[in-house]
C-alpha cells in the first residue's frame, strides 16, 4: 500500500501525500494483523463442519487478501474494481469498509470512499485511521470545511509526533485555501426562446356566469381569453461574497430578467430583484440573514414593488445529506392607485432535503413551505371595506425533484409541485370564499458546452383549479435557453 500512495499524487502535494500514506500503511499493516485473527477459532468438534467453516472462511477472506495484494502492489483501482462489487453484501465489515474507501480514495474516488469510511466510524468511533482518511477524501472533495474539521479533532487526541505533523501540514494548506477564498464572486448571463401556450394565465371558455347578477352570463373578450404567444427572454445576475473570518461574512447581489412576446406586448414584463446581508457559519450549520427587495413591471410601467426579510439556515447532516430551512417576511405593494386594494404582506416558513444517492449521479431534493398573504389594501371611497376582493389567503405547498448525470456534460432534472390556497373572505361577486388548488411539473435537459456554458431545453406544464370559474387556467410552456456561468 506504501507503493501505492507513493505512486499516487494529489493535489496537495507529493510530499506531503508520501508522507501521510507512510503513517496510513503502518496503521493499516497494524489492523491487518489484528484483524487476521477474526475467523480463525472454530467451537465445534465435528471435523466436517470445522473444515466447512475453514472454507467458508477463506472464501470470505480472499478477496481482501487479493486487494491488499493489489494495493501494496500499486493498483488501487483493480483493487476497487475487485470490492465493489461486494459492497451491497458487505457493507458492515469494518475490515472491508476499511479496504473499499482506502482503494476508493487513492484511486481518485473520494466520493465513493467517504460513505466507506463513515460506515466504519459508525461501527468503530474510535478507528483514529479511518476518521484521518475521511478527512483526507473530505479535502480531494473540496469540502475544506469537513477536513479541518476531522483534523482538528484527531489533533486534540495526541497522535504520534509524525502523524502530528502531516495533519498539520494539511490544516496549513486548507488555511492557505480558505484565505485565497475571503473574496468569491458568482456571475451568470442567459438568453432563450419559448412559446407559451396561456401567456395571460386566463380561462379558455368565452362566457361565464355571476351569482350576484342572479347567474347572469358574463362574456369575456378575446383579449381576457386564453391565448399563447411565442416570446424571447434575457437575464442575468451576480453575487459577490466576501469572509470576514471562519465564522462571518457579508454577502450581495442581484438578477434581472426580461420577457418579451412576439405579438402580446401588453404582457412584457421586467424584473429586478437584489439581496444582501450576513452570513455565519459553524460546524456544519450555515445562517444567511439578509433584507431583499425587487421590482416588477408590465409593459415598461411599474407594476408591483417587494421588500422585506430573510433568514435562511443549511445543515449538512454527513456528506450526502443537507436539510434547510427559510423564514421570509416581506410586503407587496401595487404601483397602480386603482390596484392598491390587492397589497398584501406575506410571510413564509419552509423546509427542504437534499439527498445525494450512493452512485454519486443522481440527487433527491423535496420541500415544503406554507405561507399566508395579509391583505394590506387601504380603505377608499371605492373600496370602503379596505383590503382585495377575496380577503387573506393561507397556501401550503409541496415541491420533489430530481436530478440525474448521465455523464460528465450531460444531465437530466424533474420536478413535480402541488401547492393549496384558500381565502377567508366570501367574493361578492360570486359568493363564494375561493379555494385553489395548483399543480405543476418541468423536465428538462442540461447540456455542458465547457468553459462555462451550458444548453437546456426544457417542458412546464401549469394548471390552477378554482371554485372560481375565473382564476382556473392551464399553461404550457415550452424553452429552450443559453446560459453562461461565471466564478
Amino acid at each position: 500500500m506504501a507503493q501505492a500512495c507513493y505512486q499516487y499524487n494529489m493535489s496537495l502535494g507529493s510530499k506531503l501525500e508520501k508522507s501521510a500514506c507512510l503513517v496510513f500503511t503502518v496503521l493499516m499493516l497494524l489492523t491487518n494483523g489484528a484483524y487476521a485473527q477474526v475467523g480463525k477459532q472454530t467451537v465445534t468438534p465435528r471435523k466436517d463442519m470445522q473444515d466447512r467453516n475453514l472454507n467458508k472462511d477463506e472464501a470470505r477472506e480472499k478477496p481482501l487478501r487479493d486487494a491488499e495484494a493489489l494495493m501494496k502492489d500499486g493498483k488501487p483501482a483493480e483493487a476497487y474494481a475487485l470490492l465493489e462489487p461486494l459492497e451491497f453484501d458487505r457493507a458492515g465489515e469494518v475490515r472491508f469498509d476499511y479496504l473499499i474507501g482506502i482503494a476508493a480514495l487513492d484511486s481518485g474516488k473520494p466520493a465513493k470512499a467517504t460513505p466507506a469510511f463513515e460506515r466504519v466510524l459508525a461501527v468503530d468511533p474510535g478507528f483514529a485511521g479511518a476518521r484521518m482518511d475521511l478527512a483526507r477524501a473530505y479535502y480531494q472533495l473540496g469540502d475544506l470545511s469537513g477536513a479541518k474539521t476531522g483534523f482538528e479533532t484527531l489533533m486534540k487526541q495526541n497522535p504520534p509526533a509524525a502523524v502530528r505533523v502531516i495533519m498539520q501540514e494539511y490544516l496549513d494548506a486548507i488555511a492557505a485555501q480558505e484565505k485565497a477564498k475571503l473574496t468569491r464572486f458568482t456571475a451568470y448571463v442567459e438568453g432563450g426562446v419559448g412559446h407559451d401556450s396561456n401567456v395571460n394565465s386566463s380561462i379558455s371558455q368565452s362566457q361565464f356566469s355571476v351569482p350576484y347578477f342572479n347567474d347572469a352570463v358574463y362574456t369575456l373578450s378575446p383579449a381576457d381569453q386564453k391565448t399563447a404567444d411565442r416570446y424571447y427572454t434575457v437575464a442575468g445576475g451576480g453575487e459577490i461574497t466576501r469572509f470576514l473570518d471562519t465564522s462571518w461574512g457579508l454577502y450581495a447581489g442581484g438578477d434581472a430578467r426580461i420577457y418579451n412576446y412576439r405579438t402580446l406586448k401588453s404582457f412584457n414584463t421586467q424584473n429586478l430583484d437584489g439581496h444582501g446581508g450576513v452570513i455565519f457559519s459553524r460546524g456544519s450549520n450555515i445562517f444567511h440573514i439578509g433584507v431583499m427587495a425587487g421590482q416588477y413591471e408590465l409593459s415598461n410601467a411599474g407594476y408591483r414593488n417587494f421588500s422585506g426579510l430573510s433568514v435562511d439556515w443549511r445543515h449538512k447532516l454527513n456528506i450526502a445529506n443537507q436539510l434547510s430551512m427559510i423564514v421570509q417576511s416581506g410586503r407587496n405593494r401595487f404601483a397602480d392607485a386603482a390596484m392598491s386594494p390587492n397589497d398584501f404582506n406575506q410571510f413564509t416558513v419552509g423546509s427542504g432535503w437534499l439527498h445525494i444517492m450512493p452512485d454519486w449521479n443522481t440527487a433527491l431534493l423535496s420541500s415544503l413551505f406554507w405561507a399566508r398573504e395579509n391583505e394590506a389594501g387601504p380603505v377608499t371611497l371605492a373600496n370602503p371595506g379596505g383590503g382585495r376582493a377575496d380577503g387573506n389567503k393561507r397556501t401550503l405547498g409541496l415541491r420533489a425533484g430530481i436530478q440525474i448525470s448521465l455523464n460528465k456534460i450531460t444531465g437530466l432534472f424533474g420536478n413535480l409541485g402541488w401547492q393549496s390556497g384558500s381565502y377567508d373572505k366570501t367574493n361578492a361577486t360570486f359568493l363564494r370564499k375561493r379555494n385553489d388548488r395548483q399543480y405543476d411539473m418541468s423536465v428538462g435537459v442540461n447540456r455542458y458546452l465547457g468553459k462555462g456554458w451550458m444548453l437546456r431545453p426544457q417542458l412546464s406544464y401549469t394548471r390552477n383549479d378554482s371554485n372560481i370559474v375565473i382564476y382556473g387556467y392551464d399553461r404550457m410552456d415550452i424553452s429552450l435557453s443559453v446560459r453562461r456561468n461565471f466564478q
